[in-house]
């Protein structure tokens, strides 16, 4: 029989294994190449440049490679720019912090505050997709209930609109006299405030950071999580330029109204001689005694974080002049008061000076220009905050 031969067949070469690190591998060879190509076309931007401009010093040069590179880098804004939101009642202190001399260019930007049919906010961020990468603020008030889920809209959302950071300036914290409970069925308020300003989402730059001034206690620092980081500043400096102006500057002796405020401000006073009162509350009465000190003839100036009634001030003012004060002025970085309860200075003669500062914007309006009230703006401290 005949047998024929089976040809020989070649056998193709086997494959090495695939490498499971290759795909890696190509997305990092690809990540350098798009790198090579960015820094290429900086060095041939910057080159192109400094041809133009052969004039240039080397500060200027070194000014335009950082700014080249600062565009290079992509969405991330310039870091001494920031877009400043405001609501509708702090219209004008946004104003006046974006014209304070500072470091930072602070440019306001509007939103939309409008209401559906029903009474519900209807919102609009003017210019969202022009502020992604940039830094951002919003300076809010809390001081009317009714407008506070409104602005928490707001705060919620703009730090998810791809931004590079987010300050929250709320230079009032409301609820921070309602910091502990007394007995048994109390609700801490400013515990719930601090949780719902906790959760704001974080915007790109990582969590938010928010000023306010002189909070009622300084614990409550330790109400709020990690995904804000709360900045405590007070109003007492512009105080202390204030008294400066006094033509009796050197007569003027610092007291509190109580043991509270004493310690907590008595630090920014060392300069100064001191009064302490001491009060016990009956009720709805107030009954002030002179604990240490000496104001006899002397022009005194109270000193507290907030006034909301007036009657411990008033109380206060008039054991100061039982002891011989020559003059009483006071001093509260928050002028709160409800129910025009300011009419009780403005009809009295007690008081020389009443500073305020214009944290609470609704009193600002029915307290403007009249005796003793006088406004100390928070703008250029405000405007010194955000540069940090």
């Amino acid at each position: 029989a005949r047998v024929e031969a089976v040809p020989h067949r070649a056998r193709a070469p086997e494959r090495p294994a695939a490498d499971p690190l290759e795909p890696l591998a190509s997305r990092a060879s690809k990540s350098l190449r798009r790198a090579y190509r960015n820094a290429s076309g900086f060095c041939a931007r910057f080159k192109s440049a400094s041809d133009v401009r052969p004039t240039m010093s080397a500060e200027d040069v070194d000014r335009e490679a950082k700014r080249l590179r600062r565009e290079s880098f992509g969405p991330y804004g310039d870091p001494h720019k920031k877009y400043l939101y405001y609501c509708p009642q702090m219209k004008d202190l946004a104003k006046a912090i974006a014209a304070q001399p500072s470091h930072l260019d602070i440019q306001t930007r509007e939103i939309s505050w409008k209401k559906f049919p029903d009474g519900f906010p209807n919102l609009f961020v003017e210019g969202a997709e022009s502020i992604r990468g940039k830094h951002v603020a919003f300076l809010a008030s809390f001081n009317n209930p009714e407008t506070i889920f409104e602005q928490i809209s707001v705060i919620y959302s703009l730090p998810k609109m791809f931004i590079a950071s987010f300050t929250l300036i709320l230079p009032f914290f409301p609820t921070g006299t309602a910091e502990r409970v007394d007995r048994e069925g109390e609700i801490p308020t400013a515990v719930t405030l601090a949780r719902i300003l906790s959760h704001i989402p974080m915007s790109r730059g990582g969590p938010t950071g928010m000023i306010t001034f002189d909070i009622h206690a300084l614990q409550e620092r330790f109400y709020f999580g990690d995904n804000i980081t709360p900045c405590f500043e007070t109003g007492i400096p512009l105080l202390l330029l204030a008294i400066k102006e006094l033509p009796d500057a050197d007569d003027v002796v610092i007291a509190y109204p109580d043991e509270g405020a004493m310690k907590r401000f008595h630090t920014f006073f060392e300069a100064f001689h001191e009064v302490v009162c001491t009060k016990v509350r009956k009720g709805a009465e107030r009954l002030v005694t002179l604990k240490e000190g000496e104001p006899q003839g002397k022009h005194v100036v109270i000193v507290d974080d907030l006034v909301q009634s007036g009657g411990t001030l008033i109380e206060c003012g008039k054991v100061l002049v039982d002891n011989g004060a020559k003059k009483i002025s006071a001093f509260c970085t928050h002028g709160v008061f409800p129910n025009d309860k300011h009419e009780r200075f403005t009809g009295s003669d007690m008081f020389e000076n009443f500073w305020i500062t214009d944290s609470c914007p609704q009193t600002v309006k029915r307290v403007q220009g009249k005796k003793p009230f006088k406004i100390l703006s928070l703008a250029g401290r405000i405007a010194q905050a955000l540069e940090f």
